[in-house]
C-alpha cells in the first residue's frame, strides 16, 4: 500500500491484487494490537543482509521522520517507548486505515480475496506491442507493464503468509537465500528446564559478534522475551549463545569479595537472581567449599562461566510464532536504488520478502515503508 500509493500520486495507474480477505493483517496484530510502526532512530546497521550496503539507499531516502510526519498528518496518536519504539495510541487498525487511505486519495484499486494462480511475462519482440506482464487470478486476467512483489514471508501462516513471492522469483531465475524464522523463541532441551518457565530478567545474551541486553523471558520449552528475539535472528542451528544473567554485576568482583568476608556463594546466588533460577545453575554449575577455602582461579573461573552461561539452543519456536522470515530474495540480483530485479525489467520486490531482516523494535516497518516509496518512486509506467 506504501508503495501503491506513492505510486499513485505520480499519476501511475495502480492495482493491488491481495489474496486475503483484509489488507494489512500483519499491521493489524502486530505489537501485539498497538503497531510499533517505526522506531526514533534507524540505521543500516539495525538490519541483517547478505549485501550490507543495501538498505543504504532506500532508508536515507525515506527515514523514519517522514513516516512519523504522515502518521501525524492523519490525526493518529502514538507513544514512544524504550529504545525508541514508537506504537499507536488506540490501535493498529488505525495504520491500516491511514494507507488505505492514501491509497483511495492517490486513486489505487485494491482486489481482495483475489487468489493469483500465474504469472508469466510477455517481452516486446516488435515495435508495436509492449513488454508487459499477465496475471492469471481467481477474479480474471489482469497485465501490466510492471509487477511490483510484496508479498512479505513464511511467517504467520494462519494470516495467509505463503512463499508465493520466492517462487516469482525463481521463476525468473532470481537466486532467494536460506530462509528461517526470525524474531521468535528459541527451544532448549536441558533436563528440567520448564521447572523456569515464567521467570523474567534483563539479561545480555550474545551470539558471535552480536550481543543484546533486554528482558529475558523463561518458558515451558525455552526461552523468549526481546533478547532473545533479537539474537534470533542471527543465530543459526548448531550455534552456543551465551547468558549473562547479571549484566549490571561485576561478578568476578563479587566472588572474590565473598571469599574475603567468608560468606557462602548460593546465598549471595539466590538474593541476587529469582531463587528457582539461582538453584537450577547452582545445581547445574557447583562449586564446592565456601569461597574463602578456593583459589582465585577457581573462583574467577566459576565467575567467568556465570556472566558467559553457555545454551545450546535445539531450534526455534516456527514460523507460527516468529514475526518475521529472515533470508529472502538475494539483494545482490535488485536495485538498491529502485527495488527493480537486474535481470529481469519491470519486476520490482520491497519489503519483507528482500533478504532484509530488521532487529526487533519498528525496523522491519520502517523498511516496508521505505522501500516500497523507493519502489514507488521508480517505477516508471
Amino acid at each position: 500500500m506504501m508503495c501503491a500509493a506513492t505510486a499513485g500520486y505520480r499519476g501511475k495507474r495502480v492495482l493491488i491484487l491481495d489474496h486475503a480477505p483484509k489488507a494489512g493483517a500483519k499491521i493489524r496484530i502486530s505489537g501485539g494490537g498497538k503497531c510499533n510502526f517505526t522506531n526514533r532512530q534507524v540505521s543500516p546497521e539495525n538490519y541483517h543482509c547478505q549485501n550490507v550496503h543495501f538498505v543504504k539507499s532506500a532508508l536515507a531516502r525515506y527515514p523514519s521522520s517522514n513516516f512519523i510526519e504522515l502518521v501525524e498528518r492523519h490525526g493518529i496518536d502514538y507513544e514512544e517507548r524504550e529504545h525508541g519504539q514508537l506504537f499507536t495510541l488506540k490501535g493498529a487498525g488505525e495504520i491500516t486505515a491511514m494507507l488505505r487511505t492514501e491509497c483511495d486519495w492517490a486513486g489505487v484499486e485494491i482486489k481482495l480475496n483475489c487468489a493469483i494462480e500465474q504469472v508469466s511475462y510477455h517481452a516486446n519482440l516488435a515495435e508495436e506491442t509492449t513488454s508487459h506482464y499477465v496475471l492469471q487470478t481467481s477474479q480474471g486476467v489482469f497485465t501490466a507493464p510492471n509487477l511490483v512483489v510484496a508479498t512479505g514471508g513464511l511467517s504467520f501462516p494462519k494470516l495467509k503468509a505463503s512463499p508465493f513471492g520466492y517462487r516469482i522469483a525463481q521463476q525468473f531465475s532470481i537466486p532467494v537465500t536460506a530462509l528461517k524464522p526470525g524474531l521468535v523463541g528459541l527451544r532448549i532441551n536441558l533436563p528440567n528446564w520448564a521447572e523456569l518457565a515464567g521467570i523474567a530478567l534483563p539479561a545480555t545474551l550474545a551470539c558471535g559478534d552480536f550481543k543484546w541486553t533486554r528482558n529475558l523471558l523463561f518458558t515451558h520449552t525455552g526461552i523468549s522475551g526481546p533478547g532473545v528475539l533479537l539474537i534470533s535472528n542471527v543465530w543459526q542451528l548448531g550455534s552456543t549463545l551465551s547468558i549473562n544473567l547479571l549484566p549490571h554485576i561485576d561478578v568476578k568482583q563479587e566472588v572474590l569479595a565473598l571469599k574475603a568476608q567468608n560468606k557462602a556463594l548460593h546465598p549471595w546466588l539466590r538474593h541476587q537472581l529469582p531463587k528457582r533460577l539461582a538453584d537450577y545453575y547452582w545445581q547445574q554449575h557447583p562449586l564446592t567449599g565456601r569461597p574463602a577455602e578456593l583459589s582465585d582461579e577457581a573462583l574467577l573461573a566459576w565467575a567467568t562461566h556465570f556472566q558467559r552461561w553457555p545454551i545450546l539452543p535445539s531450534g526455534t519456536d516456527g514460523y507460527n510464532k516468529a514475526e518475521v522470515t529472515v533470508g529472502g530474495i538475494d539483494t545482490h540480483a535488485i536495485s538498491s536504488k529502485t527495488m527493480e530485479a537486474l535481470n529481469q525489467p519491470g519486476l520490482y520486490f520491497i519489503g519483507e520478502v528482500l533478504d532484509v531482516t530488521g532487529d526487533l523494535g519498528g525496523y522491519n516497518f520502517q523498511w516496508a515503508w521505505a522501500s516500497g516509496v523507493a519502489c514507488g518512486i521508480a517505477v516508471s509506467s
